[in-house]
């Protein structure tokens, strides 16, 4: 755990790669996480629609198991959206970070 979905339009600027590396080590970074069960992908969306000026968007899904503390979640949201300002620089991009409780007795993996 967590499994870690960024979801984003699909034109950007940046290497995919690059950005799945910068949110997969920003979890990491917040040492909430045993390393070895993070997981990240990256899903890209042709269409959609913003408002505002904003040309396109990374918005990181962040699925954790229930039973962190609220500082905890917030730790993991700054951190990862530091870490997509990091990677985009002065791209026009509406970044967003969201965790997500996962309950445990319904979550089920082999």
């Amino acid at each position: 755990m967590p499994h870690l979905i960024i979801e984003h339009s699909e034109h950007l600027n940046i290497p995919i790669s690059q950005l799945i590396q910068a949110v997969h080590q920003g979890a990491e970074g917040t040492q909430l996480f045993d390393p070895a069960t993070i997981k990240t992908r990256a899903i890209a969306y042709a269409n959609y629609q913003l408002g505002g000026t904003h040309q396109g968007f990374i918005h990181v899904q962040a699925h954790i198991i229930a039973g962190r503390s609220l500082a905890q979640k917030q730790l993991l949201s700054e951190t990862l959206l530091n870490a997509l300002y990091r990677v985009c620089g002065d791209e026009p991009l509406n970044l967003s970070v969201h965790p997500y409780d996962l309950q445990p007795e319904i979550y089920y993996k082999n």
